[in-house]
């Protein structure tokens, strides 16, 4: 199958996904090379990320991985210039790389798990914008878009909803409060910044849950209206299609992927 595709959204344009290597962020970096970008996909598994990078480069598209902690500014700082040195500039960026929390309540809830996931999940979103956000200022718009770049960042139900783990819900509500700052910010500037708040989807992340606690399977499946969990591609779609010149007119938003869940 060839990564050619009718509308070729993302033609002559640079794609960089967090947490690349599998899940929704797999299937967002197959998406973007499959409409004509070339993918910079992040993460810390090397196997895993080059599996992506052959899988798209099979296909007759462009890729590389970098290995890298998002929680790191000098790691962050440096697969931006990796990506700019090598393809000239930032047109999206998905920030996609995530960890969910242990759950349990907050009065005996270990401080290292929770500067764990707060590290990744919030300043891991904030350092990616700020290396981002500085090289998407410096460049022009290319012909085909009216924006200096596009930014997607990772949030969940979890940023809309209570959930178990108090970390990940503090987490993902801070990505939703940044992404509203960022999209005021520089919404004058040409950049546009939104979010996606997933509810369960069908990734390695889900199925390491599955295997823990089998019976909050069916639990999880039936709190979804729709009837079952979700799918990475459907994410991946959605997140594409916020990246794409058809949103010209949206930043600052939280899109719900959620099978109905927040609606009831």
């Amino acid at each position: 199958m060839s990564v050619t595709n009718e509308s070729n959204r993302f033609n002559g344009q640079v794609a960089l996904v967090t947490g690349g290597t599998a899940g929704i962020g797999e299937a967002a970096s197959l998406a973007y090379a499959k409409e004509g970008a070339k993918v910079v996909l992040v993460g810390r598994d090397i196997q895993r990320g080059n599996n992506v990078v052959s899988k798209i480069q099979n296909n007759g598209g462009t890729a590389d991985f970098i290995k890298a902690d998002v929680s790191r500014a000098d790691q962050v700082k440096q697969l931006i210039e990796f990506t700019v040195q090598k393809y000239g500039r930032l047109d999206v960026a998905f920030n996609n790389a995530g960890v969910t929390g242990v759950g349990g309540p907050i009065h005996q809830y270990p401080e290292d798990e929770w500067m764990r996931t707060i590290d990744i999940n919030l300043k891991g979103v904030w350092l990616c914008m700020k290396y981002q956000i500085q090289q998407m200022l410096k460049q022009k718009p290319l012909e085909s878009s009216d924006t200096q770049g596009v930014i997607v960042n990772m949030a969940s139900i979890a940023g809309h909803v209570a959930s178990a783990s108090p970390d990940y819900c503090a987490s993902k509500h801070g990505v939703i409060g940044l992404t509203k700052s960022a999209a005021l910010n520089y919404a004058p500037k040409g950049i546009r910044v939104n979010a996606v708040s997933p509810a369960s989807i069908h990734t390695p992340m889900f199925d390491r849950f599955a295997a823990e606690t089998p019976d909050q399977v069916k639990v999880w499946r039936d709190s979804h209206p729709i009837g079952r969990i979700g799918q990475p591609s459907e994410v991946a779609e959605a997140v594409l299609w916020l990246s794409s010149s058809k949103t010209g007119f949206i930043t600052g938003t939280s899109l719900l992927i959620d099978g109905g869940w927040t609606a009831q």
